[in-house]
């Protein structure tokens, strides 16, 4: 004889005891107080068709880099107007990282000659921010963007549709991660002197030489070579670099200082993070795709602002839906610990919401020394994000799952059934404003979240059958 148990362990645990065959099957009841809306949602008609439009959307959608830009010209950022990461966002409300770095910021653009004299501009109104998500853009960390900074423009070569995202600073004491210090601001400089303009010749030579870099091909590459493209691209960085060389180097024809192309191509190749700023923007490229479809229940934006947690869906148009940003668990730089982390920051869940990052931990499991676990744990995050996903990405296959494609669509329906929630890669700043990073490690969104934006899909499914 052979028994099924389903949910609590007591009954399969009596059944072994006495010598009987149990097959256990994992069940849990549905979030607490989402019946009613899971029932509402789940049997709207719209929901199937529009799910699958939705989720194909997204897996249709390619990036390719076209350009680089100062803010000010790619999405017409003006003196004074500053983008974060996130859902919006007052001063008063937020934390230590995402003063540091919109301090830091206004001392760049000239604001102030002093960071600390910032507090004051944003206070009174004079300088303003609001999230890069309502700006086709999307900022790592705290993801301050300022007039002056030089972004990747990255363009769906079907639709034209465009996307951005900063130049990659490096690690520890940066901007993103709300340091401000003299050496950040000389290093952001330094981007904005060279780096940037060096990287705009380079893209611009390749783009009209043998085309554009295939951002999307880097990323089904790299996914099969290690990197899971949110805390760890290596592999990623290197390809790009490989791409960009030639072009770099040829940049002394046009008057480039030989100097500066070897510094560029020492700091490109020294920062394993470089890509994460072109995978990014590549995600929300995609995931962009699918906005505004009718009925459909797929998350199209996770993001965090370091005081809250906001997701976005597909069928409840720029809406966000919050709750408290949570504090990731994992390891800590130097004598840094759990006291010195701030709640979890930064667009870069955008990975995860298309299929990537912590959602790809198998493919990558050398990323467990960074963020803590262990290699069968990254095995057992991947096969559990299939169980809240809409599909299997074809392009972003995991070879030690035989090949799988990476679970894509969060659908929240499935998350409020299951109570399984989306595992984020992250990095985690300092909770004091110009610490800089402490650390790595794994975080979860706010459930709460979920059932907030189940209630809005199924008010909106009853407004339609009632024809409201």
């Amino acid at each position: 004889m052979r028994a099924v148990t389903v949910g609590a362990d007591l009954l399969g645990d009596a059944l072994e005891a006495q010598a009987v065959g149990v097959q256990r099957v994992d069940w849990r009841p549905p979030m607490p107080g989402t019946e009613d809306d899971l029932a509402t949602v789940v049997l709207d008609p719209l929901r199937a068709d529009a799910d699958a439009r939705a989720v194909q959307a997204v897996l249709d959608t390619t990036a390719v880099l076209v350009d680089v830009l100062p803010a000010a010209e790619a999405i017409g950022l003006e003196r004074g107007q500053f983008l974060h990461a996130g859902p919006p966002l007052t001063w008063e409300r937020a934390s230590g990282p995402m003063r540091g770095a919109l301090m830091g910021a206004a001392a760049l653009e000239g604001l102030v000659d002093d960071p600390d004299d910032a507090p004051a501009l944003f206070e009174s109104g004079a300088a303003t921010f609001e999230p890069c998500h309502h700006h086709a853009a999307v900022g790592p960390m705290a993801g301050v963007v300022a007039p002056s900074m030089w972004m990747f423009v990255l363009e769906d070569p079907v639709t034209g549709r465009r996307t951005h995202c900063t130049l990659n600073e490096g690690l520890g004491k940066v901007l993103r991660y709300g340091a401000y210090s003299p050496e950040v601001l000389t290093r952001l400089r330094w981007m904005g002197d060279v780096l940037g303009p060096l990287l705009q010749g380079a893209v611009r030579a390749v783009r009209d030489g043998q085309g554009p870099v295939d951002v999307s091909g880097v990323l089904t590459q790299m996914l099969q070579m290690g990197d899971e493209a949110h805390n760890r691209n290596r592999a990623g960085t290197l390809m790009l670099l490989r791409d960009l060389a030639p072009a770099l180097v040829a940049g002394t024809e046009r008057g480039s200082s030989a100097a500066d192309v070897a510094e560029v191509l020492r700091f490109v190749g020294g920062n394993d993070h470089f890509f994460l700023n072109l995978a990014m923007p590549a995600c929300k490229l995609a995931l962009d795709a699918a906005r505004g479809t009718e009925g459909s229940a797929m998350v199209v934006a996770m993001a965090r602002n370091g005081t809250d947690f906001g997701i976005q869906v597909a069928g409840t148009g720029d809406e966000w839906f919050t709750g408290p940003a949570q504090v990731a668990d994992g390891l800590f730089l130097g004598d840094y610990g759990p006291d010195d982390a701030n709640p979890d920051i930064g667009d870069s869940a955008i990975t995860e919401t298309a299929g990537i990052g912590g959602f790809a931990m198998a493919t990558a499991p050398a990323i467990v020394r960074l963020v803590g676990g262990t290699v069968p744990d990254a095995l057992a995050t991947t096969r559990r994000m299939h169980e809240i996903t809409l599909a299997e990405h074809p392009r972003w296959a995991v070879p030690v799952l035989d090949f799988q494609g990476t679970p894509t669509g969060i659908d929240v329906t499935r998350v409020c059934r299951t109570g399984v929630l989306p595992q984020i890669n992250t990095g985690m700043a300092g909770r004091v404003a110009g610490t800089g990073q402490v650390g790595a490690g794994l975080v979860t969104p706010p459930a709460e979240v979920f059932p907030a934006a189940l209630a809005r899909l199924a008010r909106l499914s009853r407004e339609r059958a009632s024809g409201a």
